[in-house]
């Protein structure tokens, strides 16, 4: 059925469904205003203008949202690149995850890792520092400005796992994708 163009559609007429009369049709049928037929198109063309916008302003959200995702994805795919190329910066010593290294450019083009910090180097330092790194346990980089933020991310972390959060997922609720936090020790001592 074409939804596109406003028609008014009127339940179809069947004096004796079923071979029952359920009402009197002379006095259910009867258009007494002409106005009301008027009145139903209106609704109808009310009732597709909600959909047609209800359906923009929710396409307009998942557009927003894939915006989102592929900034995302992007900084994903930075991060991954600015990972690898200091994974094979030349080093002379075993790193370590949680320790701090100290990156230089040397004259040639070449980048290496050094635990000599510029301060350390002092007047001496005898290449272009880069910045200062630690490598993580997940063998990521940390830049030193970002050390804050990722503390704050690992303690919330660590108090999520502290605590024990079971998160269950319910597909049949009617907040699609609605998580609940239970801590599992509570859960049992109530059993």
């Amino acid at each position: 059925m074409d939804h596109s163009s406003t028609a008014v559609t009127l339940v179809e007429s069947e004096s004796r469904p079923d071979g029952v009369q359920l009402v009197n049709t002379e006095r259910t049928n009867k258009c007494h205003d002409p106005l009301d037929l008027v009145a139903l198109a209106q609704q109808v063309q009310k009732g597709d203008d909600f959909i047609k916008a209800v359906a923009g302003n929710k396409l307009m959200l998942i557009a927003e949202q894939i915006r989102h995702l592929q900034d995302k994805a992007r900084e994903v795919l930075e991060e991954a690149k600015r990972d690898a190329d200091l994974h094979h910066a030349a080093c002379n010593i075993k790193k370590r995850p949680g320790q701090l290294y100290y990156l230089y450019l040397r004259d040639s083009g070449q980048k290496y890792f050094s635990i000599l910090s510029p301060d350390e180097w002092g007047s001496s330092c005898p290449h272009k520092f880069l910045g200062a790194y630690r490598l993580e346990h997940d063998m990521s980089w940390t830049l030193a400005k970002d050390f804050e933020r990722r503390k704050e991310e690992y303690k919330i972390v660590n108090q999520l796992l502290s605590k024990h959060a079971s998160i269950e997922y319910y597909p049949d609720s009617k907040m699609d994708g609605m998580v609940t936090n239970e801590v599992i020790g509570d859960a049992k001592d109530g059993e």
